[in-house]
């Protein structure tokens, strides 16, 4: 098979590999696209050891296809050793793309059970562009969150995949939806996936901005995966808020009041991914929405540097997908 391989200093290459043998537990998918995730920028370059793995490696934890053993039509869950507890991963999880080969390839070799079919409704690429992002979007609002309808949710940066999911899936739930960008035209766009309003974080103080559409109040939850932001994500709450934290694009350290935090009864929730029953809860609510994953562009498997390139750049809106097939 045909497959994108990260190798030393980073180098990605297509190269023709052996197909994938599965174990009596897995099944082997035909894919038919798959999808880039700022994870698979990391695998290439580690920031740290939570990166870095044994090499050659092929990246990509998004993909659907074609289960080989039934012709099904099928979406994977892209976690690997969830474990029994559903507050969080036990020590043998690991998202598929690192150190288990991934899906920039022509196959992919994965747990039956992470296997589950694919929304009729979307197109291949739709298909492939959400399960990490949207199971990330889906785990933090809800399964940690506890985001319910009425409340008021602010996400950071309105232009990347968990955030063109997230904005959706809590204006499904019935949340008041604002966002944050550094363009008019990707608050545009968000508001058309079910924002209420935006405002640049490029000017003024953007926190003030969001308390002023809250009149006063400040939001319930603000979703931020930058990191280095807590301060103003916290200014950003009302009291007894929620500040649910999963990425650190902005840097790995951040300062914090701690008396803000404790004096506003504010809460600073962390997590990563989601288990197989947030996967499967996500699905219904793909089911049964109206919306379709923002699928920015389409690549053929050989340009996979060129979608990482663009997703470096922030210039993107939604997910970026490689057509494997």
């Amino acid at each position: 098979m045909q497959a994108v391989l990260v190798r030393e200093g980073g180098a990605l290459n297509v190269e023709s590999v052996p197909d994938p043998e599965p174990r009596p537990d897995d099944v082997v998918v035909q894919l038919r696209a798959a999808a880039v995730n700022r994870r698979d920028l990391l695998v290439r370059n580690p920031p740290g050891p939570a990166y870095r793995f044994p090499l050659p490696v092929i990246p990509g934890s998004d993909g659907a296809g074609i289960r080989r053993d039934t012709g099904e039509e099928v979406v994977i869950y892209p976690g690997l050793g969830w474990g029994d507890r559903e507050d969080a991963a036990g020590p043998d999880w690991r998202i598929l793309g690192g150190p288990d080969n991934g899906t920039y390839a022509e196959l992919v070799k994965v747990p039956r059970a992470n296997v589950f079919p694919k929304p009729q409704r979307l197109s291949w690429e739709e298909a492939a562009a959400f399960p990490l992002a949207g199971l990330a979007a889906y785990r933090a609002l809800f399964s940690v969150g506890g985001l319910r309808d009425a409340e008021t949710l602010l996400v950071l940066g309105a232009g990347g995949g968990v955030s063109t999911l997230a904005v959706p899936l809590a204006a499904q739930a019935g949340a008041r939806v604002f966002v944050t960008s550094s363009r008019e035209e990707k608050i545009a766009r968000a508001r058309e996936l079910g924002a209420e309003a935006g405002v640049l974080y490029t000017q003024g103080d953007w926190p003030d901005e969001i308390r002023e559409l809250t009149a006063g109040r400040g939001v319930d939850v603000v979703l931020d995966s930058v990191g280095s932001t807590w301060g103003d994500s916290l200014r950003c709450l009302r009291r007894g808020g929620r500040l649910l934290v999963f990425g650190g694009t902005g840097g790995p350290t951040v300062e914090v009041d701690v008396r803000f935090v404790y004096l506003s009864w504010l809460s600073i929730l962390g997590t990563t991914m989601g288990s197989g029953r947030d996967f499967e809860a996500l699905l219904r609510m793909v089911e049964d929405g109206s919306w379709s994953p923002v699928v920015d562009s389409v690549r053929p498997l050989t340009e996979a540097e060129a979608a990482h390139d663009r997703m470096a750049s922030g210039l993107h809106f939604g997910k970026l997908v490689l057509a494997t097939s």
